[in-house]
């Protein structure tokens, strides 16, 4: 799998180079996340109990907040997600946040949870790419 590249869409913020943390689920900042600790909280989510922070977040879609998150200093290092909505965007942009969406393939499929990926938004084709 290394090395594959996957275009979006549209992608915003910095370029960013972690490991993914993949699940075909959405999520809410305000309800499935422990803000303060960094880890998915709700316990009937995918991720419950693990740490988001300095990952990429591969999911179907999200909610907002992500400008409180950023100000904790408690965030994901970038969220790359099937699909989203223009308040999403707007809370990426408020947070200077690295995002990417719209992919041709369900792209929770196509990465694997844990592998090393590059987050490319910047430039005439945004795109991940496994490392």
């Amino acid at each position: 799998m290394s090395g594959e590249i996957f275009y979006a869409a549209a992608g915003m913020g910095r370029k960013v180079r972690a490991r993914a943390l993949v699940a075909s689920d959405g999520f809410s900042a305000r309800y499935d996340l422990d803000r303060v600790r960094g880890v998915f909280s709700r316990p009937e989510h995918k991720l419950a109990g693990q740490s988001y922070q300095d990952r990429v977040l591969v999911l179907d879609a999200t909610a907002w907040m992500l400008h409180e998150m950023k100000a904790r200093g408690v965030m994901p290092a970038a969220l790359v997600l099937n699909r989203v909505n223009p308040i999403m965007v707007q809370g990426a942009a408020l947070a200077d946040f690295t995002m990417l969406s719209g992919f041709d393939c369900d792209i929770t499929k196509a990465i694997a949870d844990g592998v090393e990926v590059e987050v490319e938004p910047g430039g005439e084709r945004p795109f991940i790419r496994t490392v």
